[in-house]
């Protein structure tokens, strides 16, 4: 009678260490703790495929007989142990290794809340105060609010080129850094010629470094003995340099001892030939006010104030600073049709009060190529006050040439 001889596994059974079982949970990681961890049951897992690796090999050596009575008994058992084991193996891989409770109580506070957004909020700064200053919120959805216009007709602004004629005098600085805050206050690009006669001074060269203004210093050596005439010469001395270096923009006649609204220089840049605005002066020797310069329907131009009886001979009434044109005009006589190709240049050998008329007929024929400025003529954009004392001498620098004497002694 044949024998059936049991297979035995290679290892004894015996208990794991410190008397636990493969599944038995460690007191550091209870169920009530905050972390669980599945490496007691991996130790488990593990220690049974090493057996199950072991009876494997010894069934390899030493097959079990065959019998009458049992016929493949052991390879259901194997069947059994592997598929076990696999899904034990299964399971223990869809548990995470670490798990965090307060995790859970997030997504149940998420879960609660159906009405989230998905937007980027800002950290919470501490120890700022942010009342004041509210933090733009940036949602994912976000789309930049441009409209056509800003995108696609941008049009550069056109430089402004400003002609100052100055000379030394006492109250000179106080003219040109009051100038020069003005100019500082207009968008760029703009550019300021000031000119000087016979030497650039220090003091003014001084001046226009800290005013933060673009600007290029001339000086004009032609000696006239006619004081009068003084500021034709520089202002012709700015047009050459306008015209030898083809300066493109609108030139402008803004004296340092006038007072100027930044409304002014805004509107120059809508010139596109010559443009021309009343001007309110102060007349000299005289306790009133006289307005002289464009009557105008909206922008045209159809007539001309003024209260001077002296100058009703003259063909346009206009001021010095009430008018400024287009720099193409000095070189460029082709784009605008121009008859001639003489200079254009401010005349010395008419009488005084007559300088701005017979420069502006060299520039257009006739008031249809003038602009009024603004629309309808109505705003008064500068004054030209007559305030300058002639009789003063210009401090060099503002130095002391000696010591000042004590007048009230300290006790």
């Amino acid at each position: 009678m044949a024998s059936i001889r049991r297979t035995l596994s290679p290892y004894h059974d015996r208990p794991y260490q410190n008397g636990g079982t493969p599944f038995s949970t460690s007191p550091k990681h209870s169920a009530g703790s905050k972390y669980s961890s599945p490496l007691p049951a991996f130790a488990a897992f593990a220690v049974r495929v090493r057996r199950l690796i072991g009876e494997l090999f010894y069934l390899h050596r030493h097959p079990p007989r065959k019998s009458h009575n049992h016929h493949h008994s052991w390879p259901r058992t194997f069947i059994y142990r592997c598929f076990f084991f696999f899904l034990l193996g299964f399971l223990l891989g869809l548990s995470p290794f670490g798990h965090d409770h307060h995790d859970d109580d997030e997504a149940a506070s998420i879960n609660r809340n159906h009405d989230f957004s998905f937007e980027i909020n800002p950290p919470p700064q501490p120890n700022r105060v942010v009342d004041d200053l509210k933090l733009a919120e940036v949602s994912f959805n976000a789309r930049p609010n441009f409209k056509e216009s800003e995108r696609f007709d941008f049009v550069p602004r056109k430089q402004l080129i400003i002609v100052t004629p100055t000379y030394n005098r006492a109250s000179q600085a106080y003219y040109l850094i009051r100038l020069s805050q003005v100019l500082r206050l207009v968008p760029p690009p703009l550019l300021w010629i000031v000119v000087e006669l016979n030497t650039a001074s220090f003091e003014t060269a001084e001046i226009l470094r800290k005013t933060g203004v673009m600007y290029r210093h001339l000086v004009c050596v032609n000696n006239s003995t006619n004081v009068k005439d003084r500021g034709v010469h520089q202002r012709n001395t700015a047009l050459d340099h306008i015209q030898r270096h083809r300066l493109d923009g609108v030139v402008y006649f803004a004296d340092d001892d006038n007072i100027y609204s930044l409304h002014l220089f805004h509107s120059l840049r809508n010139i596109s030939r010559f443009g021309t605005w009343p001007v309110a002066m102060l007349a000299q020797s005289k306790n009133k006010a006289i307005l002289e310069g464009p009557v105008c329907n909206g922008s045209q131009v159809i007539g001309w104030h003024t209260n001077e009886k002296s100058k009703k001979l003259r063909r346009f009434h206009v001021d010095m600073s009430g008018f400024a044109f287009n720099s193409t005009i000095l070189w460029d006589p082709k784009r605008w049709k121009r008859p001639t190709s003489v200079p254009i240049r401010q005349l010395d050998t008419v009488k005084e009060g007559f300088q701005e008329t017979t420069f502006i007929e060299q520039v257009v024929e006739d008031e249809s190529q003038m602009e009024g400025s603004p629309p309808g003529c109505s705003r008064i954009m500068n004054w030209h006050l007559h305030l300058g004392a002639r009789h003063f001498d210009y401090p060099r620098g503002w130095l002391l040439q000696k010591n000042l004497d004590v007048v009230l002694p300290i006790k």
